[in-house]
Order: structure tokens, then sequence, then C-alpha cells
């Protein structure tokens, strides 16, 4: 059987050649788990003025008080420059904040350093960002705000490119949609991929099916992540067939996750309402919060790993940190929520699933890519090289950009 070497997978780069960072912050407040905090601390920063105001928003080089921008795409909001800024917040938009951890966003260009309105442009209902995970920054440990794991044991890594249909505000992947355009229209594809894929398949290979089968085998490679394309219609429907699952998982969508019984995840203990360390009991499988208690969760779960950091412990970490007084990331929810306890199950149940997926992701990695789809290949059939505009966003003029102070905004 003719096998495909690392070497001579194509490079993710190319196949969905259109990326851009993510979006920049610069400051931690604007976002949080909880939409409401976040209200707060916008009605907190427009009560202050002059200086006082200027420290709680804490200025960057790339944002002031002072600094005139226009409306996110898409979004209402104000344009005026935000030392004279009154009324109501924006309403919070939900986003990834980090792999797997949904929370809440100021939708505001001016409290963000670089916002990217590029995505902001294609972002709906029917788009699907996919993000490079980056490297590993560590292995296990303790995650920011104090979550602890008591065995010492490593992580297992996740995949290296997460799927997500919220805009994703973290580093340092690159991202790329799957949409050049909002509404699911032209596919960032490499022109011509789809058609030719088509033709060695001998079926359909949708951008969807496409991206399903790129996050079950993409891996890295000495120049960016590659992904082993092939022309064996077998091959391809395994693939695509953990794929999709695998993207189902990733975003969340339609019916919710559930493990068998007598693995599904409960409350034993009731969570406190303020809980002041978490850890995870590997012997009992369970996650504890003071005395609270939730169980079981499966080892895999919890040593489930994007870019070196476990996702459980940073998730909870998220929730349970101090922020320092006089900020306004200071200002936090009354207590733990109910809302963040069935968020927490539902991620649980996530993660374990997709552990129990790797198997079949190594035994499709592991083994000889059946009919190869080679570079040489595809730029015998005019795919490659990608040209340029392909690596450049798609003009979209089909809505209002208000610009700053007021001005109409041109795009």
């Amino acid at each position: 059987m003719p096998s495909v070497t690392q070497d001579d997978a194509p490079l993710l780069a190319d196949l969905m050649p259109w990326s851009v960072a993510p979006p920049r912050l610069g400051r931690g407040w604007p976002a949080a788990p909880d939409p409401a905090a976040l209200k707060a601390r916008w009605d907190t920063l427009m009560k202050a003025a002059g200086p006082d105001r200027e420290a709680l928003f804490q200025p960057t080089r790339s944002r002031t008080g002072r600094t005139a921008v226009g409306q996110l795409p898409r979004l209402p909001g104000g344009t005026e420059r935000l030392e004279r800024a009154s009324g109501p917040c924006p309403d919070p938009v939900r986003v990834l904040r980090a792999p797997f951890d949904e929370q809440w966003l100021i939708p505001d260009q001016r409290l963000i350093d670089a916002a990217r309105p590029e995505l902001w442009r294609v972002a709906d209902e029917r788009q699907v960002f996919a993000v490079e995970a980056g490297p590993a920054t560590g292995r296990g440990g303790r995650a920011r705000g104090g979550a602890v794991g008591t065995d010492g044991a490593g992580g297992a890594p996740g995949p290296p490119l997460l799927a997500t249909s919220l805009l994703p505000v973290f580093r340092p992947g690159r991202v790329r949609p799957l949409y050049r355009r909002p509404g699911g229209t032209e596919p960032n594809l490499a022109p011509g991929l789809s058609e030719h894929l088509t033709a060695r398949l001998g079926r359909e290979a949708p951008a969807v099916d496409v991206l399903a089968w790129t996050v079950a085998v993409v891996r890295p490679g000495p120049g960016g992540l590659t992904v082993p394309l092939t022309g064996d219609a077998g091959m391809w429907d395994a693939g695509v067939e953990v794929g999709r699952r695998m993207l189902w998982l990733m975003r969340r969508d339609g019916e919710r996750p559930r493990l068998p019984g007598g693995r599904r995840p409960y409350v034993r203990a009731p969570l406190p309402s303020h809980p002041s360390a978490v850890r995870y009991d590997r012997a009992e499988e369970a996650l504890c919060f003071d005395e609270g208690r939730i169980s079981p969760v499966p080892p895999a779960a919890w040593d489930f790993e994007m870019a070196g950091a476990r996702v459980l412990e940073r998730w909870c970490a998220a929730r349970t940190e101090e922020a320092g007084p006089g900020t306004l990331e200071a200002i936090r929810p009354a207590g733990w929520s109910q809302t963040w306890t069935s968020e927490l199950l539902e991620l649980i149940t996530v993660l374990a699933l997709l552990a129990a997926l790797r198997p079949r992701q190594t035994a499709l990695a592991g083994s000889a890519t059946a009919d190869p789809v080679t570079p040489a290949e595809l730029r015998q059939a005019g795919v490659l090289p990608v040209p340029r505009s392909a690596r450049e966003p798609a003009s979209v003029l089909d809505a209002h950009e208000e610009g700053p102070e007021g001005q109409l905004a041109l795009i």
C-alpha cells in the first residue's frame, strides 16, 4: 500500500489558507464567566471620571480612554471616545475565552486592543472557527487561580486543532474560519481542493467534511500543522466519521452529549458559594470544591490538556481565583452559580467523550495513508500553490459599520 510521510502531507496553512491572529483583549476585565458581572463592571467604569476612569480602564499603548475606534462589525455600540462615554453596557456576547471555556465579552472595540474585525464580520450561526492550539507550555501542574491536582500525574495532550462556533479570544494559535463570508458561503479552502477530492473519492467532499477529516488526522510537522489526505473512500469515511463526532463535541451544538449510565457526573455534595480550593481525587474519581464534590470525573477528563494546561483545572480557576482589590476584575458574582455547575458537568462529559475517541484517532494517524493525495499531486492539479487572494479576507460589505465618533466607516 502506498504510504505518505509527514513531509509529504499538505500543510494546514495551504488547505485552509485564510487565517487571522486571535483577538487580543489587552485587559482581562471585559471578559468574564458571568454577564451580570460585566454589566456591573461597565457601570462602575461609567460612574468614574477623569484619572479614576482611566486607571480602572487599564490603558495600553493600543487603547486609552482617548482612542478613537469604530463599532465592531454587526454589533451596536458607542463610538465616542471612552473618556466621554456614558449609557448602558452593550449586551455581552458569548465567546471562547480559553479552550473549551465559554465566557462572555463586552463587544466594544474601545475595550479591545486588537479586535480583528475581519473575524467578527464572518461570525454567525453557520461559521466554524478552527483554532490552532499552539505549542505546549507546561505539563499538568498548577493553573492560574489555585486549582491543584493531588496526584502529580501529567496531563494528556488534546487535539492540536480546536473547532468552535464561538469567536475565540485566546492566544496563541491562529484562527481559520471555515467560511470566508457570512451565511456559510465561500469555504476557506484552497481553490479546487473540494473538487479534486470529490474526483479522487468518487463522492462529494464538502467543506464541513474536509474540516472533519482535518480535525481527526491533523498533526504537528516541521513546517507547521500537516493534514495527510487520502483518495481511499473507506479511509476517508472512517476519518470523517471520527471528525464529525469531534466537531459535535467541541461545538456542543444540538442534543447534549451524555456518558453511559453509571459514568455520568453528578453533584454528590453541594458546592459551596465561594470555593477556595479545587482538587482532583484520582482514587475516588472526584472533583472536590472544599466540601463540595462532583463524581465520577474520569481521569481522562481531568488529564485532558490544551496548550500545556489541564482544561478542567483552568476552567475552575477562572471561576474561583481572586482578583486584585480596586480593579474591575474584582467585581464578581455573589457566589458560585447553578449555571456554572451545569456547564461544568457538560464539560466533564465532553472531555471524557473526546478522550474516548483518541484510540480511533491514533489508529488513523498510525496507519499508512491509503492512496495518498500529496502536495505534488495538488500542485499538478493546480490546487497548489494557493493564490494570494485566498490568503486574504473576502470583501464583506453587506452591513453598515459606524466609524469613530459616529462617522461612516469605509471598509
